[in-house]
C-alpha cells in the first residue's frame, strides 16, 4: 500500500547491528570495529563470521546507514577507510532493535532439531547422551555464573542482561533435560518400552503405524 512503512529491514545481519552500535560511540575503521568486537566478547552473543566484516560495512554504506569521513595510511600499510554512523543509521538501528526486543521470533537450534530425529537411536543410548550433555551444560553454567559474579563488580550491569539471558536459557535446558533424563530412569517417559522394543525386533510400535497410514491418507487427499 503507498505509504505504508515496510517491516523489513534492510540490513538483517546481527552483525551490522554490533557494528551500528559500536559506530554511536565514535568513529571507527573496520579492522577497530572487529578488534572492539572480540574485546567485548561479541562473538559469545552473535554469529559472526569475522571474514564477512567488510561486506557488511559495505551493505551498511551502500544503505546509506555509515559513511566515510576519512581515508588514511601509515607508512607501507593499507589505506583504512574511517566510518561514521550517519542520522539514517541511527533512525535503522533503534527501530531495528524495537523490533528485535519487542517481537518474539521463532529461532532454530541444532539441539532442538537432533531431538526432532531422536527416536532414530534407542533411548538407553539418548540417555547417555543426554547425561553428557547435561555435564558439559552444568560445568558451563558454573564457570558463566562465576564469570558473571566477577564481572558485575567491574561492569555496569546494563552491559551484562545479554549474558544473564544465556545463563538463564542455559540453567532451563539444564533443568529440561534432568527432568527428561528422570523419566527414562523411572520408565514414566509415554512408550519408552514400545520405543525400546523396535530397537531390539525392528517391529514398529502400533500407535506409530497407525500415525504414519494418517500421514499417508492426509498426503493423498492434499
Amino acid at each position: 500500500m503507498a505509504g505504508q512503512r515496510k517491516t523489513r529491514r534492510k540490513v538483517g545481519n546481527l552483525m551490522a547491528l554490533s557494528l551500528l552500535t559500536l559506530l554511536m560511540e565514535r568513529p571507527m575503521y573496520p579492522y577497530e570495529m572487529a578488534a572492539t568486537l572480540r574485546q567485548r566478547g561479541k562473538h559469545e552473543a552473535i554469529k559472526i563470521n569475522w571474514g564477512s566484516l567488510y561486506t557488511v560495512v559495505q551493505n551498511l554504506e551502500k544503505n546509506g546507514f555509515i559513511e566515510a569521513v576519512e581515508v588514511a595510511r601509515e607508512g607501507r600499510q593499507p589505506e583504512r577507510t574511517t566510518y561514521q554512523i550517519t542520522d539514517a543509521g541511527r533512525a535503522e538501528l533503534k527501530d531495528w532493535l524495537r523490533q528485535l526486543l519487542s517481537v518474539p521470533e521463532r529461532e532454530y537450534t541444532r539441539f532442538e532439531a537432533a531431538l526432532g530425529e531422536c527416536a532414530v537411536l534407542p533411548p538407553d543410548e539418548l540417555a547417555g547422551l543426554l547425561r553428557q550433555r547435561l555435564d558439559t551444560l552444568e560445568a558451563a553454567i558454573a564457570q558463566h555464573q562465576a564469570g558473571l559474579e566477577t564481572w558485575v563488580a567491574e561492569v555496569p550491569r546494563l552491559f551484562l542482561i545479554e549474558s544473564e539471558y544465556h545463563l538463564a536459557l542455559r540453567r532451563a535446558e539444564a533443568e529440561w533435560v534432568r527432568g527428561l533424563l528422570k523419566e527414562f530412569t523411572d520408565g514414566t517417559f509415554p512408550g519408552i518400552k514400545e520405543w525400546q522394543h523396535f530397537h531390539d525386533t525392528g517391529e514398529p510400535p502400533e500407535d506409530v503405524l497407525a500415525l504414519v497410514e494418517k500421514e499417508r491418507e492426509e498426503a493423498r487427499g492434499s
